[in-house]
Order: C-alpha cells, then sequence, then structure tokens
C-alpha cells in the first residue's frame, strides 16, 4: 500500500483531480485506470530512460517495471493545468529506499482534458 499526500491545489478543478489520479495510477500502476484515461497513441516518455508509443507498448512498459522501483511513499506538492496540458511536482520514496524529486507533465488529446496523449516525466534522485 501507497502512503499518498495529495496537494492543495485540486480543489474545484475536475482537471487537476484527474492529473493527480493519474500520477497516483502511475505510482500505484493502476493499469485499468491509466489505460482507460489515455489515447491509443500515447506517448510515455521518462526522460533519460525509456520512451515508448502506443498503447500495446505503454502497458508492456508498465509491466516492466522492476520491483526495486515501486514507489511506496508519494508526496504530491502541486498540480496545475491549462488548456490542453497538466503537470505535477512532488516527492517520492521507492522500494529500495531511494527518494526522487519528480515532475510529470502530461498532455491532453483535447483542451476537455478526457484523455492524455502524451507523458513526460523527470525525477532526480536526491542524496541519502
Amino acid at each position: 500500500m501507497i502512503k499518498i499526500v495529495r496537494s492543495k491545489d485540486c480543489g474545484n478543478s475536475p482537471k487537476n483531480k484527474f492529473v493527480e489520479e493519474l500520477e497516483i495510477a502511475l505510482a500505484n500502476r493502476d493499469v485499468e485506470f491509466l489505460l482507460n484515461s489515455v489515447t491509443d497513441d500515447i506517448h510515455w516518455n521518462i526522460v533519460g530512460q525509456k520512451s515508448v508509443r502506443g498503447r500495446d507498448a505503454f502497458l508492456e512498459a508498465l509491466k516492466r517495471i522492476p520491483r526495486p522501483s515501486e514507489v511506496t511513499e508519494i508526496f504530491i506538492k502541486h498540480v496545475v493545468t491549462h488548456g490542453k496540458a497538466g503537470s505535477v511536482n512532488g516527492v517520492c520514496r521507492r522500494k529500495d529506499g531511494k527518494t526522487y524529486d519528480f515532475c510529470t507533465v502530461y498532455e491532453f488529446g483535447s483542451a476537455k482534458g478526457a484523455n492524455v496523449r502524451e507523458i513526460t516525466h523527470y525525477e532526480i534522485e536526491m542524496p541519502g
């Protein structure tokens, strides 16, 4: 079970709430939620590590995340959305005990923000 501390930014914004839920789903590897939330041509880019395109490749990449990389805690500092984009930043701790600052940028398929076309994830390991 992941310990989750949510942002106070979501308030009355359904799009902010959706972006926060996407980030939590990525941390939890909630494949069903994620596949229902992305376009068929999804592009997932983990900067400096890997990049995949398409639902099938996205699903396979989610399944191949190594166990030591599983998130045990996530602290979401801020969630911001505007037009066809949204972002989340915060801190996560993994099973291996390492802590990372992260930022994930989401690009929606439309301004309504119902589905995500692109996910770009940045993370920096913090010194122990």
